[in-house]
């Protein structure tokens, strides 16, 4: 592919993702990789440029742009190389017209900048926002040891315990320390949010909202293979990816539950009030994860938000129902909106009284309200915020 059809590439794929997004539809990393599927005799360096100006010009857009076209047209006013292919040469885009217009740039939609604002995320915290996520390991402890692991190339050791880092875009999936599960692709923050569960072995630990995975392994590592780990979602392809990741990672222990929402409390009632701790990795805007979905800002609306809240005051009522006395409920989100954070940590405890916030102890982040906030900008992790609350006894 010639420079100037690889950003007509780019803009055919913007179009599928403003497309996408405005209707819910598939991720950006999806749509690129089916586009690629049916065009064969593009090569790797073709595929990797144009996914670069396809996520360059998303992270260059604010608001949701008209078309591909302009989004396109918003990254070429900051890089003359680009403008200059605007010529309609080599399968390229055609050249610009008179009172075409460039998308706005910016960092979100007005309101949710505003939203981030009022949740003390502006400047140079907001912008961290839209940068690029490294790629973070977590060492499988059931499996391997972070000291004595021999990895294909040299990673950076992290905060947490069994945390390594390496770059973006490292093959990790095809290395065998990875297909023998001694490791796991983790946020840096993720695995950060899991000690904060201070999961031990022989406790009853359940990870209410589990999806494929990710967190309920780490809990396994802690608990060493022994208690009662009990990971549930309402997402049944999602759950189902667990027990081919548990099995890999030898992670024994994990029981998976399926569970129909709004009806939730009638399959998890054997364990109502019996749990050492629960673990409400909630549904979220995603406001932390920018760095690796940029477009998930254009999918977010006021009554999306809404939802969202009011499905995790849902989910924290009912795992406060599941919680021993003296036992923990640990509280995490991957959104940096207050609503979402410290707001709804606060409101927890007001509707439930005798509760304590016990903040937890992490070796990044920062106090906000009653838990931990993780930011991009602070800790170069994906953005989190973390509360631990103790039951009465």
């Amino acid at each position: 592919m010639t420079p100037a059809a690889r950003v007509q590439a780019a803009i055919e794929l913007l179009d599928a993702v403003i497309e996408a997004a405005q209707g819910q539809g598939a991720p950006a990393d999806r749509l690129i990789s089916e586009y690629f599927r049916a065009r064969r005799y593009a090569g790797s360096k073709d595929r990797r440029a144009v996914r670069e100006l396809v996520y360059d010009a998303i992270r260059a857009c604010g608001p949701v742009p008209a078309s591909g076209r302009a989004a396109m047209l918003r990254l070429a006013e900051a890089d003359p190389a680009i403008s200059a292919l605007f010529d309609g040469t080599g399968h390229g885009p055609a050249p610009v017209v008179a009172g075409e217009t460039a998308a706005r740039g910016g960092l979100a939609p007005q309101w949710i900048e505003s939203a981030l604002a009022s949740s003390g995320l502006a400047g140079d915290e907001a912008a961290a926002l839209l940068g690029r996520a490294p790629l973070d390991l977590r060492v499988n402890t059931l499996k391997a040891d972070r000291v004595t692991l021999d990895l294909p190339r040299a990673a950076e050791p992290l905060a947490a315990p069994q945390g390594l880092r390496l770059p973006s875009g490292t093959p990790v999936e095809q290395w065998d320390a990875y297909r023998d599960g001694q490791v796991e692709v983790q946020d840096h923050g993720s695995q950060l949010a899991c000690l904060a569960v201070g999961a031990q072995p022989g406790e009853t630990v359940i990870d209410l909202c589990a999806g494929a995975g990710g967190k309920t392994l780490a809990l396994a590592a802690a608990m060493e293979n022994a208690g009662i780990l009990i990971g549930c979602d309402t997402d049944k392809r999602r759950l189902g990816n667990l027990p081919p990741r548990a099995h890999r990672a030898g992670a024994g222990l994990i029981e998976t539950l399926l569970l129909d929402p709004g009806q939730e409390l009638a399959a998890l009632s054997a364990w109502q009030g019996n749990a050492d701790a629960v673990l409400v990795d909630a549904p979220c805007s995603g406001t932390g994860t920018w760095r690796r979905n940029p477009e998930a800002r254009w999918r977010l609306t006021p009554a999306m938000l809404d939802r969202l809240v009011a499905l995790q005051v849902h989910l924290l009522d009912l795992a406060a129902t599941l919680v021993r006395p003296g036992g923990r409920l640990v509280f995490v989100t991957c959104s940096l909106l207050d609503r979402e954070g410290a707001q709804q940590a606060s409101a927890f405890l007001e509707r439930h009284p005798g509760w304590c916030a016990d903040r937890p102890d992490l070796p990044l982040g920062r106090a906000h309200g009653e838990g931990i906030r993780l930011t991009p900008f602070h800790d170069d992790t994906d953005g989190f915020f973390i509360a631990r609350f103790t039951s009465p006894c």
